[in-house]
């Protein structure tokens, strides 16, 4: 876990690299050093990954040895269970919605009279654009979410830089797929009754922003399979 928690560290030094070279008026399409910058970050997430592979197989091996004599009772054993379950560390069942949302076409023009020629911000996916798709979804009663390959818990944080999501330390790119266990009826009338959806919607009838809803039927989403320790900000003695 610690060897996770240093390479999410390391990541995020790489990205503020990054950004600080921009700010300095660097070409990053074209400056090879970048790029050799940006195939590290890609290289780094896919080892988080597998470290987060492995840290599931070994929790589930440290999980069977203690469940084969932890002194608990049977009420205390359902009762953690179902603590577990909540916690989103098991895997979870049921019928199950997925949204997906994508950048516009990189020459997308105002689709509708009156609306302004598009900005390069305009057509990109943007942080708070997942942020209300996740948030709208718990309000509407969903059990569990997984964005892309990875369920949320209640410490998961939703980042994006540039046009790049970063969750629990791994990279994606779009179309990036949210999907939620619930009753699909309840969580699509919250994605509906969202006003920061319904502004999304308002670039996506414009500008052609991507946006899909559909109704998966039973699922099985994974359990969380990451470090969760809780980081914390410490006075200066």
């Amino acid at each position: 876990m610690r060897v996770l928690t240093v390479a999410v560290f390391a990541l995020a030094g790489l990205i503020f690299f990054t950004s600080f070279n921009t700010a300095k008026g660097t070409n990053i399409r074209t400056d090879s050093s970048l790029l050799k910058l940006s195939d590290l970050i890609h290289e780094r997430s896919q080892k988080n990954g597998q470290l987060d592979e492995s840290n599931a197989a070994l929790r589930g091996e440290v999980e069977a040895l203690a469940e084969r004599d932890d002194g608990n009772t049977k009420a205390d054993d359902d009762r953690i269970k179902a603590l577990e379950k909540n916690a989103g560390t098991q895997k979870l069942k049921g019928e199950a919605i997925t949204v997906t949302l994508d950048d516009a076409p990189p020459n997308a023009t105002a689709k509708l009279p009156g609306y302004p020629a598009p900005q390069p911000d305009y057509l990109v996916i943007h942080q708070q654009d997942l942020q209300a798709v996740v948030n709208a979804l718990w309000q509407g009663g969903a059990k569990g979410i997984k964005v892309m390959d990875q369920r949320l818990i209640s410490t998961s944080a939703v980042r994006c830089v540039g046009n790049t999501l970063i969750l629990q330390g791994r990279v994606y790119s779009p179309p990036y797929k949210v999907q939620a266990v619930g009753d699909p009826e309840k969580l699509q009338k919250a994605l509906t009754a969202s006003p920061a959806i319904q502004n999304y919607m308002v670039y996506v009838n414009v500008y052609g922003l991507g946006w899909k809803v559909t109704e998966d039927g039973p699922v099985t989403l994974p359990g969380y399979s990451g470090t969760v320790d809780l980081h914390y900000a410490k006075p200066v003695e």
